[in-house]
């Protein structure tokens, strides 16, 4: 099993918790979508490099992040600001429990995207049944549709359920079923490269390289992938060894 890379104590970015040598906050713009996102991101993931929820808020355009407090219930209880949402407009909770959404083609009576509140669930699924929970009466809880979507690519957690998947991944698949397979795929490169970017910051080299073999950037983003293989960092803020350039598969 490999061992990280980063020695203790060393510098980290402060959006996305990972060294400098592996940060990628900024490889593309944001993301642009008519819909109104929110992330409830448990306060144990605040720091973690592994949150997809705190990767939602830096790389989805005009994304609300809200950090939810176990002793608090409804705004002050669930840590969402309820100022920053729209009273006139509906709220979805995501969740695997929850009732299912329509497939897509079949949505736009039901859920049209400048008329929809996104919220999402950020932590273990201990904590997302917990966030649930708290957040009753924001919203409406419902799941993705059906079929069940394609097993989850983030290699960094497992997932008890197949149903279960990433908070990025569960956006990516909310922006499909509304019709912006466009917004869906940019998000997937920053998913993506977050995901490779943590194991590589985590030393796992090689399941590294096994996660970018089947991956979109190999084709669509060639050029970000050798700036991060290539770059170099000043000296004594991480460990030497993670400066030495990786070849692509």
């Amino acid at each position: 099993m490999g061992r990280s890379v980063v020695r203790a104590g060393a510098a980290r970015c402060p959006r996305c918790s990972l060294p400098p040598r592996w940060c990628v906050c900024d490889a593309w713009p944001p993301v642009e979508t008519q819909l109104s996102v929110h992330v409830l991101i448990h306060r144990h993931e605040q720091h973690r490099p592994s949150s997809t929820g705190k990767m939602i808020a830096r790389a989805v355009g005009g994304a609300v992040s809200h950090t939810f407090q176990r002793e608090t219930r409804h705004d002050a209880a669930t840590g969402v600001n309820a100022a920053s949402l729209d009273p006139d407009r509906d709220v979805w909770i995501l969740h695997p429990s929850g009732a299912p959404m329509p497939a897509a083609g079949e949505s736009a009576d039901a859920m049209r995207r400048s008329d929809t509140q996104i919220l999402l669930l950020d932590g273990s699924w201990r904590q997302a049944g917990e966030m649930l929970r708290a957040a009753e009466g924001l919203g409406r809880c419902v799941r993705l549709p059906d079929p069940t979507p394609a097993p989850s690519r983030y290699w960094l957690r497992d997932q008890p359920e197949p149903t279960h998947v990433s908070t990025a991944e569960t956006l990516m698949a909310v922006m499909e079923v509304l019709g912006e397979a466009d917004a869906a795929e940019r998000l997937r490169l920053h998913f993506e490269l977050h995901v490779y970017a943590t194991l590589l910051a985590r030393g796992r080299r090689e399941m590294a390289e096994r996660y970018l073999g089947h991956s979109p950037l190999l084709a669509d983003a060639p050029d970000v992938l050798d700036r991060l293989h290539h770059r170099r960092i000043q000296p004594g803020s991480c460990d030497e060894a993670s400066q030495v350039p990786l070849p692509l598969p």
